[in-house]
């Protein structure tokens, strides 16, 4: 049974779906004025993670994750470009899906923009004013439609936030026609803008609360099963959607909602103000994707999540937390191909032999017990140590093989219980969205990383490797150790077997 936290109830609850086997499920995503940040990346990272998880278990998801392409920062950044705020949008947006994608974050079912929706906002706002939950406000842009929040008597119900307690914090201000301060617009005159379209209260453009309502209604229906997103969209955005979808309904806009904790930089909450705003951009300059995956797997989704950040002496910025995720992500790549390597052509098979016994159990329970752990409310960190635990088993599996080579029969054996171990590798990594890509790929790019960030040519270090096979191969071992600890210092690691030598780019 899958268990999630509610922030609705505050409870952790068996997740049960309206409808057997299927699952509704809404996300914010993202508002397309600026490139995607590492937050962004941590609850997107998270919710792909839950939707890999659900149809792992057989279960048929329509994961719908909007963009929000109508919005006064797009409004004022366009104006700032001297661009078109759709055409900004639509080239952020891009930017985004790449970034995304690179980070191992599939596309949703449905993707939907606010700008393609406004019949749908429009009508929904006819129909809250046609309620008496909303009303219309003369302004000198036009006019405002603004939702009545006393006219419903759940609001507060997700925040935990008394009425009365907002109101004291609240005032309105001078030339606000507001009826209450609480109050909050759905639908803003632009008379004098370019940016707007028709509707029965002049032009305008929707508010930001409204969008995720009707867009949500119209692709998933008037009940949700679940609806996510950060921690900071609790209130107002995420209580203004249940207020105004429920007036509108009469009924649960969602049974649960999950919502991720803060991405906190070098102790702080990410803000531009502050001047610690990463990019995934940035992050993927230094780092591999998978890496940075990994590392936001590392922590419980709900927590807060540590992304600290340091200076080299050449200036180069260091992502500690995420070298520490791409080191692992490494080791599971070169485990796997070790694996492979030993396996090809070779069945599964359980049936190793005695002295591999704890390490046959470890492989045979890996895929279940992952699958356990993310059913424990995504629990990505007890997950991440079962595929280690695999990993770990599986390289031990394949140093007993190269010791058996000569011994046909058991060798046969071991090749059976690699496969197996591969098998399960790939199993454990695969709801958790990692090693989605070939290894030799993965190396591949991994190592061009590296050589940039290193400043290092490919070429200039085979040649030394050229230069150490030579002089092992006429017994120079002393001009040999020189050139590895020469390739020691730039930060290359040597492997040395009967095949030959090869070598890579440590972080």
């Amino acid at each position: 049974m899958i268990r999630l936290h509610n922030t609705l109830t505050q409870k952790l609850e068996d997740f049960v779906p309206r409808e057997p086997g299927k699952v509704k499920l809404y996300q914010c995503g993202l508002t397309t004025y600026d490139l995607a940040h590492a937050g962004h990346a941590r609850s997107n990272v998270a919710f792909d993670t839950l939707v890999r998880h659900f149809r792992e278990r057989g279960l048929d998801v329509v994961y719908v994750r909007n963009v929000t392409d109508v919005d006064d920062k797009i409004v004022k950044r366009a104006a700032e470009n001297g661009e078109e705020p759709l055409a900004l949008s639509a080239r952020m947006s891009l930017i985004a899906d790449q970034d995304l994608a690179e980070i191992g974050v599939q596309k949703p079912t449905v993707e939907p923009r606010v700008s393609t929706h406004i019949t749908e906002i429009v009508e929904l706002v006819e129909r809250l004013v046609a309620k008496g939950a909303a009303y219309v406000a003369k302004t000198d842009k036009g006019h405002d439609v603004y939702f009545s929040v006393r006219s419903f008597a759940g609001y507060g119900k997700l925040s935990k936030r008394n009425i009365d307690d907002l109101l004291s914090g609240a005032r309105i201000e001078v030339g606000d026609v507001k009826k209450d301060p609480l109050d909050f617009a759905l639908w803003k005159g632009s008379e004098d803008e370019g940016f707007g379209w028709p509707s029965p209260w002049g032009k305008g453009r929707p508010g930001w609360h409204i969008e995720c309502s009707a867009m949500a209604q119209k692709h998933l229906g008037d009940e949700l099963d679940i609806h996510c997103g950060g921690m900071d969209l609790i209130f107002p955005h995420h209580e203004n959607e249940i207020a105004q979808t429920e007036a509108d309904t009469g009924k649960p806009f969602a049974r649960y909602w999950l919502h991720n904790g803060f991405l906190n930089v070098d102790s702080e909450k990410m803000s531009k103000s502050l001047g610690n705003f990463v990019t995934i951009r940035d992050v993927l300059e230094r780092n591999d994707a998978e890496g940075f995956r990994y590392f936001l797997l590392g922590t419980h989704y709900r927590g807060p999540l540590s992304f600290d950040v340091e200076k080299e002496e050449s200036g180069r910025v260091r992502f500690p937390g995420v070298d520490e995720g791409e080191r692992r992500a490494d080791y599971l790549y070169i485990t796997r191909e070790l694996l492979a390597t030993i396996a090809e052509g070779a069945p599964a098979s359980l049936d190793g032999p005695k002295e591999l016994a704890g390490q046959t159990k470890i492989v045979a329970e890996a895929k279940e017990r992952v699958l356990d752990a993310l059913d424990r409310d995504l629990n990505t960190p007890v997950a991440l140590s079962v595929l280690g635990d695999a990993a770990k088993a599986g390289n031990e599996i394949a140093t007993r093989a190269q010791k058996l080579r000569k011994d046909p029969k058991a060798f046969e054996m071991v090749r059976g219980l690699a496969a197996a171990a591969l098998d399960a590798i790939n199993a454990c990594a695969h709801p958790l969205g990692l090693l989605q890509t070939p290894t030799h790929d993965y190396l591949a790019r991994v190592r061009e990383r590296r050589l940039r960030i290193k400043g290092l040519v490919a070429a200039d270090i085979d040649k030394k490797l050229e230069d150490r096979t030579a002089a092992r191969t006429a017994k120079d071992f002393t001009k040999a150790d020189v050139l590895r600890k020469e390739l020691d210092a730039l930060g290359i690691e040597i492997t040395d077997s009967p095949a030959g030598s090869t070598w890579r780019v440590l972080l």
